[in-house]
């Protein structure tokens, strides 16, 4: 998914407005020594979520009721189906009877100045007969940003933004920090533009704090000095100590862990690389920000290491790496012998039962298989910004909240099944042809097919502003849950001996299916090969925006997950990319290879600069990039 170029320009035009209706004149007196404001700043706000906590409900008679924050709500019963909505649409409820006393649904919260509302998991247990308890835990949505000022010779600040939720720095281009008496005005600029204002504000002098406006993210945000030498600023604080390797932890998720001498992978090199992660300067807006690297080897999960604050206990935005959970929901589903299939026609599904009278023959004959493909034969590019399908117009345009029917409306530009072209409409369609064809949730049939036997406890699913799922990116998954996705492709399509997804479908799903941009692509899964040793090994993988990637090598048993912060930059084509092939693959021993050996004896490469040998690294083939 997308950040929208007009939310970006609304940002900076709003900013400006207030700004400058604020704006004090000159002032006369001496301005602060430009020491005042050196160093690292912070300023952080918090968003929604104002409804969480126990649920309890309850059957009285024929009659269901919902407790809730305060609230008692008459809940609305349709066969097995439960669900009631807050007054003046705080939160909605959608659950269903699961048996053995269990009421499993979803908590769905609306949106946030800073992001869109989100589907979370809430399992209800019987604690008496009639009586159900649950937790509500809604995503906590936060607006982040740190600025690190460095004097100029004009007396202006070199700026370095960083905001981890949304990347703003590299979104807007900031640059420099000018300030005129109290007044303090954060300046960008895009490319070869023009310098343009971004925020404004007002410094205290008396406190030597200072804010900035930014109204479309929720408003004035409060600048203090972060002195803090562990400052999620940084990787690992500003000084790291030397990174020392420890094995997994196991819990009660599914993992089982291992070493990493005990699955054949050179320790000193994974050090190093580590090391280098943790070590990275920050220095700029482009910077790389990896907050998370995993790697499993033979089913064990061998590394797992996280930066700039995160844990593994910390929901993480996938961006359009989600588009491979949504593969995965609609083959589990498949599995699970949901009323569809790979056959289906989307227009007939979608209408009912029967094609819309009029309908293009093209869009006809087309099926979820051609969704699960990007070859729909929509004219939706995700990279032509006049596509009438691409997603940043979609998600925009203010005529039709429910993208599903929007999308509909989209105009045939080729045959289903000619061309595969990159359009987060036809995941998002999928999962919405699950929901038509069922009559279910996605959100449910997501639940008990894979969150379920896949111990997914928790998760928080992006939905559109009618409050559907939506199947083209957004997912926000704990770290040592995603890597379960490349592990189960890996499997087949089993986890932990649990069937979850047809081996069929599991292998199309990571075959080379359609050829994309220098790249091959599956059922929403990215396929290529990299070099190893003497050979090249076969790659499928699941990407998405700033740097969140899931990599799997099956001739090695080998899975990677990568998550990063870099949405708006290009860093992540030239960093976090590198990281498997560049890093990780030379650590991998095979059976008959020197026990000895180490990888400084094959070159080990960094993926924050030159190889050992002085050359510099070219990036493999991308996925298109998007913004959100």
């Amino acid at each position: 998914m997308r950040l929208t170029q007009v939310m970006t320009c609304a940002l900076l035009l709003s900013a400006t407005a207030i700004a400058a209706q604020d704006r004090p004149p000159p002032a006369t007196a001496a301005a602060p020594q430009a020491e005042s404001l050196t160093g690292l700043w912070k300023a952080e706000r918090r968003f929604g979520a104002d409804i969480q906590g126990p649920l309890v409900i309850e059957r009285t008679g024929g009659r269901y009721t919902a407790d809730i924050a305060g609230y008692v709500l008459p809940v609305t019963v349709t066969g097995q189906a439960l669900g009631f909505e807050l007054p003046g649409r705080r939160g909605r409820f959608e659950g269903r009877l699961a048996g053995a006393g269990l009421i499993r649904g979803h908590w769905l919260q609306p949106s946030t100045p800073v992001n869109g509302g989100f589907g979370s998991p809430v399992l209800l247990r019987a604690a008496a007969r009639d009586r159900w308890i649950g937790e509500v835990r809604p995503l906590q949505q936060s607006f982040t940003l740190y600025l690190l000022l460095r004097p100029r010779p004009d007396g202006s600040f070199d700026a370095v933004v960083r905001n981890p939720e949304r990347d703003l720095g590299a979104q807007t281009g900031a640059q420099r920090l000018v300030r005129d008496g109290e007044v303090v005005r954060l300046m960008g600029r895009r490319g070869s533009g023009p310098e343009r204002e971004i925020a404004a504000g007002r410094l205290d002098s008396e406190s030597g704090s200072f804010t900035l406006a930014l109204p479309n993210r929720g408003g004035t945000y409060d600048f203090r000095r972060d002195e803090d030498d562990n400052s999620p600023f940084y990787p690992r604080g500003r000084n790291p100590a030397a990174y020392v390797y420890r094995q997994p932890p196991e819990r009660d998720d599914g993992w089982r862990t291992a070493s990493l001498r005990e699955e054949a992978i050179d320790q000193p090199a994974m050090e190093r690389l580590v090391q280098s992660i943790a070590a990275a300067p920050m220095d700029s807006n482009d910077a790389p920000q990896i907050h998370a690297l995993l790697v499993a080897r033979h089913g064990r999960l061998v590394l797992e290491e996280y930066f700039h604050g995160y844990d593994r206990d910390r929901l993480h935005d996938l961006r359009s790496a989600a588009k491979s959970v949504t593969a995965v929901a609609i083959g589990a589903a498949l599995q699970a012998r949901a009323p569809l299939s790979l056959a289906s026609p989307v227009y007939q599904v979608m209408n009912g039962g029967t094609a819309p009278a009029g309908l293009d023959p093209r869009a006809r004959a087309m099926t979820l298989e051609n969704l699960l493909t990007m070859s729909s034969g929509w004219f939706c590019d995700d990279t032509n910004e006049e596509a009438p399908g691409n997603e940043e117009r979609m998600q925009d345009q203010e005529e039709e909240p429910d993208w599903l029917r929007y999308t509909l409306r989209v105009p045939m530009a080729l045959n289903p099944g000619e061309q595969s072209i990159y359009c987060s409409s036809n995941p998002n369609m999928a999962l919405g042809m699950l929901g038509a064809a069922s009559g279910r949730s996605p959100l449910d049939w997501f639940d008990r097919a894979v969150a379920e036997p896949m111990q997914i406890g928790d998760y928080a699913w992006f939905l559109d502003r009618t409050g559907q799922p939506y199947g083209g990116g957004g997912v926000q998954l704990r770290p040592r849950d995603l890597i379960k996705f490349g592990q189960l492709m890996l499997n087949g399509g089993s986890w932990e001996g649990r069937r979850i997804l047809d081996p069929g479908f599991a292998r199309r799903a990571t075959s080379a299916l359609y050829h994309s941009r220098n790249v091959f692509y599956g059922y929403l899964w990215w396929v290529e090969d990299y070099p190893y040793k003497n050979r090249t090994v076969r790659s499928y993988s699941a990407r998405g925006a700033g740097g969140q990637w899931v990599t799997v090598i099956p001739e090695l048993a080998l899975v990677v997950t990568v998550l990063a912060g870099n949405y708006s930059s290009n860093v992540q084509k030239t960093y976090t990319s590198h990281i498997v092939p560049r890093s990780i693959l030379p650590a991998v021993r095979e059976p008959g290879d020197d026990p000895r050996a180490t990888v400084s004896d094959r070159s080990f490469t960094s993926p924050y600069g030159a190889s050992t040998d002085g050359s510099r690294m070219r990036s493999p083939a991308q996925a298109p990039g998007d913004a959100r």
